[in-house]
Order: C-alpha cells, then structure tokens, then sequence
C-alpha cells in the first residue's frame, strides 16, 4: 500500500468518522427526551446522568476523530 493509497483510504475513514458524529449528535439533539427516559429506566439512571453522559461520548469521540483520523490526514496531504 503506497502513501497515497494510505492517505486515501484514511481520507474516507474521517468522512465516516465524521458522519457517525455528526448523526450520533443530530439524535441526541432531536430525541433527547425519549432516548434519555428510556436509558435512564434502563440503567437506573438519572436522565441528568445520562444527558452527562451523552455529552461525555459525544465530546470524546470528537477528540479521537481529530486524534487519529483527521489529523493525521491532513498531516499527510500536507506532505504528500
């Protein structure tokens, strides 16, 4: 696999990456409400709990989308 092939590939990683972000957060945004309720009956949570907890994975898989996936693609097109 030559670099180009590599920065190719790990350009379509980050647009998937990025879709499940960006729908992951368009859920959570629309169905709070219902989705929250029925995590916290489901866990034995607290809805603040788990409306935390939304905000946590949300702001996490941010950070490993930038980390490992964007980052290093744009590191790439830079140099290649």
């Amino acid at each position: 696999m030559s670099i180009e092939d590599f920065t190719t590939f790990l350009g379509w990683v980050c647009v998937i990456n990025i879709a499940i972000l960006t729908l992951s957060s368009l859920l959570v945004i629309v169905l709070r409400d219902s989705v929250s309720g029925l995590h916290a009956r489901l866990f034995s949570l607290k809805k603040d709990d788990v409306l935390r907890a939304y905000f946590e994975y949300l702001g996490q898989l941010k950070i490993l989308v930038i980390v490992f996936n964007l980052a290093p693609y744009i590191a790439l097109k830079i140099m290649y």
